[in-house]
């Protein structure tokens, strides 16, 4: 929308270019539903979209359930999350619902992570509020979670590192936190890659698996980013 829509190119390092609605401007569409503030989304969401060197962050479609579903029916993909039962068709649809949700509840959310070279869909990154571990709350969490057919080539961290910048920088928030099963080393290995630091371990009520929470708060970004700019 003119006036409202920016399109911007980050560094080489981050190599990505974010298009995405001004805060002020998200607002005013969600509470309006007022197209010419801004592009709503069914009631009350705004696009928004961040796009990486490989992968197209969006938002999510009817059509992503079908492409979702053999994902969480994957034992290997659900083995860190809850207790690692796989979901159903319904149960994906379910969750595809409540991740739609929560953009129109919090302005952030979960992104439908799609490969640009083919338009495959890969999984998804992006913010969520950790309600399962109660005790890092107040927190918005950065995760991830993409098919096996996807895994080795970087682009958990690719997606990651657009997911960062767009809580901490273009969402104003002052801190996120990062939790893995403490066996799911590729997570860890993400989370140190984007620049996040150990913060606890502990366990989750819900299931009693033990987790690491890694965080990382908005000044640490900037001191991050500062230095590999000099």
């Amino acid at each position: 929308m003119p006036g409202f829509r920016r399109e911007c190119r980050a560094t080489s390092r981050d190599s990505y270019v974010r298009t995405y609605l001004e805060v002020s401007a998200i607002r005013r569409a969600a509470e309006t539903g007022d197209e010419a503030g801004g592009r709503v989304v069914g009631d009350n969401q705004a696009m928004i979209e961040l796009r990486t060197e490989r992968l197209l962050l969006r938002q999510w479609r009817d059509d992503d359930v079908d492409a979702l579903a053999p994902m969480y029916a994957d034992p290997e993909v659900m083995r860190y999350i809850r207790d690692g039962s796989v979901l159903s068709r319904e149960e994906t649809a379910a969750h595809v619902d409540r991740m739609r949700q929560h953009w129109a509840e919090h302005g952030h959310g979960l992104f439908a992570a799609e490969l640009l070279a083919t338009g495959e869909l890969t999984g998804w990154v992006g913010l969520a509020v950790p309600l399962f571990l109660p005790e890092v709350l107040p927190a918005v969490e950065i995760g991830w979670r993409l098919g096996r057919s996807f895994w080795g080539a970087g682009l958990a961290t690719e997606g990651a590192r657009a997911a960062l910048r767009f809580g901490l920088v273009d969402q104003g928030l002052g801190r996120l936190v990062s939790i893995r099963h403490v066996d799911n080393v590729r997570s860890a290995r993400v989370m140190e890659k984007i620049g996040l630091t150990f913060d606890r371990r502990t366990t989750v009520p819900g299931n009693g698996s033990t987790v690491d929470v890694f965080a990382i708060t908005r000044e640490e970004y900037d001191r991050r980013h500062d230095s590999a700019d000099r």
